[in-house]
């Protein structure tokens, strides 16, 4: 589970240029891929939004990978300059076929940004599309904080969470970018 938020940093936003190099990358697996984490919230938000910090993670880009696309995801990968990295997951014994690629850029202020893509092979994952996008399905996400995903604390899965025990589709919702009152 997420670490919970210092609530004095609400309010900031992540670099334009993180969020432009991340959705190049994306664009460019677009075909193959079902988005999941903070990069999943992002498309459901509303279009245009605030990009703030504690929303939507946008650390890394997290994604599941059908079996029979793993080859042609990592060729473009690589072609893209990714190199596969090691973690200390590839040494434990697990369910799950966890691959982790990453690459460094320089956007336009010549600024090195790290690309971090997270991904699942797996074929059962429920997903819409939206926006274009194959998306994990909001409520299977939320399911997934605390297992694969852990930035539990952002406004996006916290609001979600909310609108769907009320029977709300998150989706397109201004919950999602919201920045929650602070209780005093």
């Amino acid at each position: 589970m997420g670490a919970p938020h210092n609530q004095n940093r609400y309010g900031e936003l992540w670099p334009p240029s993180r969020i432009e190099i991340g959705l190049a990358e994306l664009e460019a697996i677009k075909p193959f891929i079902i988005v999941s984490g903070g990069w999943a919230w992002h498309f459901m938000s509303p279009e245009h939004h605030r990009e703030y910090k504690h929303a939507h993670d946008h650390k890394d880009i997290d994604l599941f990978v059908y079996p029979e696309n793993v080859a042609t995801v990592v060729s473009i990968l690589k072609e893209r300059g990714f190199e596969k990295v090691w973690t200390k997951y590839d040494k434990l014994p697990s369910e799950q076929d966890f691959r982790r690629y990453e690459k460094r850029v320089e956007d336009e202020n010549q600024i090195s940004v790290k690309v971090t893509i997270d991904f699942f092979v797996k074929s059962d994952i429920p997903y819409r599309d939206i926006k274009g996008w194959q998306i994990v399905e909001p409520e299977f996400l939320l399911g997934l904080y605390g297992s694969i995903h852990s930035s539990d604390k952002c406004f996006a899965v916290q609001a979600a969470a909310r609108l769907i025990d009320k029977s709300i589709d998150p989706v397109g919702r201004p919950e999602l970018v919201e920045i929650p009152r602070i209780e005093c």
